[in-house]
């Protein structure tokens, strides 16, 4: 029998008496924790408590409820999917994204005209309000199940300037910017990561489990003196994905020397 005798609501004491065997290796991850019956019997509590003790520490992502199998330890394991942070060519010039996953369309992908919003337009290098197309995709990944939303806004002034794209605002990434460099950009990218918790919608279409955040991934294409030419959003449960960058050492500028 274990003693529950510190201050705090009392399912708030069974939750930390769980937590404390959960870290120290009593209950390992992947495993089941006892039943309700059991841990009722060990901290001589009530149902309503034990379910409570339960539904904080979900809420902190220890463990995992898995509908009529019980609760679970979370396994912390190595994520499953790479996301590349550098694009190449092939020799036939072609572009290609490094070290992703083999993504297949979960569904038709989804084109519409919206407008920039202060983030976006931020990265975009636009006023807030500024035309958009836009084209939303889900991904999934056949080997591992991991889903991803992937997102893809191109200002109204980019697709002026190359119509193949304008014509085509669902193309895949790599067909995008072959079209940019067709019309004479000479590419090059920015991007930043950061990680959030997500939207209920964002939770729904991923099939994140409890308390997971999600790694939001910010692309800017950019060509011609610096110009902004479009943007994507790729969205992934932290829990799935982890970030590959390749780093390269470029020259410093020469200085000039006083005259």
């Amino acid at each position: 029998m274990t003693e529950i005798q510190r201050p705090g609501a009392l399912y708030q004491q069974v939750a930390a008496a769980i937590r404390e065997a959960i870290l120290s290796g009593e209950y390992a991850p992947g495993a089941p924790l006892p039943s309700e019956a059991q841990l009722m019997e060990r901290y001589k509590v009530s149902r309503p408590t034990v379910r409570n003790a339960v539904s904080a520490l979900r809420a902190e992502g220890l463990i995992d409820v898995r509908h009529g199998k019980g609760s679970f330890v979370r396994a912390d394991g190595r994520p499953v999917v790479s996301l590349a942070g550098y694009v190449g060519r092939t020799s036939g010039g072609n572009f290609v994204l490094h070290g992703v996953a083999k993504w297949q369309q979960a569904e038709e992908p989804s084109t519409y005209r919206t407008h920039a919003t202060e983030a976006t337009a931020h990265l975009l290098e636009l006023r807030a309000e500024e035309a958009l197309f836009g084209c939303d995709r889900l991904l999934i990944d056949p080997a591992t199940g991991t889903r991803a939303m992937h997102r893809m806004l191109i200002p109204f002034a980019t697709a002026e300037a190359v119509p193949e794209l304008a014509e085509a605002p669902d193309a895949d990434p790599a067909t995008a910017y072959e079209l940019l460099t067709k019309a004479g950009h000479k590419l090059w990218w920015s991007e930043t990561v950061r990680a959030r918790m997500p939207l209920p919608d964002e939770r729904t279409a991923l099939r994140l489990p409890d308390a997971t955040p999600v790694l939001h991934q910010s692309r800017v294409t950019c060509g011609t003196d610096d110009q902004a030419l479009m943007l994507e959003e790729l969205r992934i449960g932290a829990d799935r994905a982890e970030l590959n960058y390749r780093i390269t050492a470029e020259k410093q500028p020469t200085r000039r020397a006083r005259a």
